[in-house]
């Protein structure tokens, strides 16, 4: 399976910058997907769905348990080179956030 693992990305938006962690697993023959932004003491809760993989990129759409974005889904990617990877989210009122300089940390 593609990409399975812990990945780390360089983030930078108005609103954060810094690094953000990427889990890719596997269950029941199929990808799961979760995200931890270091700083954030809580979490808000990210679904992941619409999962599908093409050559060397995971695709699908996330949703996040915050006011200004529920039930909004936010399209993603992320291409895989080895033990490196980018990719983005089409986020709803921020537009395009790259995830750059991903390496596999675990």
């Amino acid at each position: 399976m593609l990409g399975l693992g812990t990945w780390k990305f360089s983030v930078d938006t108005m609103f954060y910058r810094g690094d953000a962690k990427v889990i890719i697993g596997e269950k029941d023959g199929g990808y799961t997907v979760d995200v931890d932004i270091p700083v954030m003491d809580e979490m808000p809760a990210f679904t992941f769905g619409g999962l599908e993989v093409e050559d060397n990129t995971i695709t699908g759409t996330a949703t996040i348990d915050l006011d200004m974005m529920r039930g909004k889904e936010i399209p993603f990617s992320v291409t895989f080179d080895g033990d490196s990877a980018t990719g983005f989210l089409k986020v709803p009122f921020l537009g395009k956030i790259k995830l750059n300089d991903g390496v596999r940390v675990a």
